[in-house]
């Protein structure tokens, strides 16, 4: 179906609304998914037949691609992301306030260049309420069978001073039904959010979330769950490193490089000045280069042993192989869903097996940063 969805279904997204499109698309997966009949079609349509095992986050990971934050804000097609084969799942952003985000439309795409343009400002129906979806999907389906990762953001109308308390109350009640936590201090469409990578204020955040995870874990008898940040592709060398310090002196477990930017390409054709112009967080293809070099980056500096995932414009295996090379462990992808559909996750665990297998590794963590040992 990935021919047949460029093909057939792409071309008339562009007569749709985004956002809109994104919500029936959600929703087929899960009406799909939740069919005894139809489901295991999905898995033999698009689960990958290769496996490209690892070991990241105190979880076994089938292979190393997911889905990035954004594209199952209210964790209502976990049971569709499971069918069609993707290593783990991210739900989110998810706020402690239930909030509708910024005013519509909000969403915007370039086909011709690939790229997504969002302000969507963490619309979600706020922890408690995706704690008892939670809930209840674990009651009816049991968990799911890959680890599941929530995206944790800052509510809007929480101030800056008071954002650890935010954080932590959400962290607090999805605790017992996910396995990895990302601090979201990095998306453009929550004002002044990006404050929150520096210092002091990421520290703070880091802190209160990781004596919630203590608290858990001491009450459960279980270990705690890891914690990531995620950080924006525009900082600057400077402003990376700190935040890079930060993060891990704090004890972050890993991080997530990176969310969408608020620079726009400087080239694209000309009907497609109305969706760059808009403002927002860009996502796609345009990314590409830029979030690779951070992950070049970030591996340098703490001498590759710190795990990166790797996230901004992956939309086929060459794109994953960059970023697998630049020294990410595992990656994800959220526009690339968007132009290539289903079969995106398929195509790029196919595609880096064989790029495994020529390159003459016999193990993703083999694989890892080769870009550094080539220099």
């Amino acid at each position: 179906m990935g021919i047949g969805y460029r093909i057939f279904v792409r071309p008339l997204l562009r007569f749709q609304d985004s956002e809109k499109s994104h919500s029936r698309a959600l929703k087929m997966l899960r009406l799909m998914s939740s069919s005894f009949i139809i489901r295991p079609f999905l898995s033999l349509l698009y689960r990958p037949r290769k496996e490209i095992p690892v070991e990241c986050f105190g979880s076994f990971y089938k292979h190393p691609f997911g889905n990035a934050a954004g594209l199952d804000k209210r964790a209502e097609a976990l049971r569709g992301w499971d069918a069609i084969g993707l290593s783990f799942i991210e739900i989110g952003g998810v706020t402690e306030h239930e909030q509708g985000g910024n005013p519509k439309p909000r969403m915007f795409r370039a086909t011709s260049s690939r790229a997504l343009v969002n302000r969507m400002g963490f619309n979600n129906p706020g922890s408690k309420k995706v704690a008892s979806t939670l809930a209840q999907h674990y009651s009816k389906f049991g968990p799911p069978s890959v680890p599941l990762w929530a995206n944790l953001g800052k509510s809007k109308r929480t101030e800056l001073e008071d954002a650890p308390s935010d954080y932590a109350a959400s962290m607090g009640r999805l605790w017992d039904y996910c396995d990895v936590f990302v601090i979201n201090v990095s998306s453009p469409n929550t004002p002044n959010l990006r404050e929150l990578q520096h210092d002091n204020a990421l520290e703070s955040i880091v802190k209160a979330c990781q004596l919630v995870n203590q608290q858990h874990a001491q009450l459960s008898g279980a270990k705690e769950k890891p914690l990531l940040v995620k950080i924006a592709p525009d900082l600057t060398d400077i402003q990376l490193k700190a935040v890079v310090h930060t993060a891990r002196a704090a004890g972050c477990d890993g991080i997530v490089a990176t969310n969408t930017t608020v620079e726009r390409p400087e080239h694209y054709p000309p009907n497609e000045e109305s969706v760059f112009s808009q403002t927002g967080g860009m996502s796609g293809s345009p990314l590409t280069n830029r979030s690779t070099a951070m992950i070049h980056q970030i591996y340098s500096m703490t001498n590759g042993e710190w795990p990166i995932v790797g996230v901004g414009g992956i939309s086929n295996a060459e794109d994953a192989w960059a970023k697998i090379g630049a020294g990410a462990t595992l990656i994800q992808a959220y526009s690339g869903f968007v132009f290539e559909g289903a079969s995106l996750t398929k195509s790029v665990v196919h595609g880096l097996e064989k790029k495994m297998r020529k390159h003459g590794f016999s193990s993703l963590d083999e694989a890892v940063g080769f870009s550094h040992r080539a220099e």
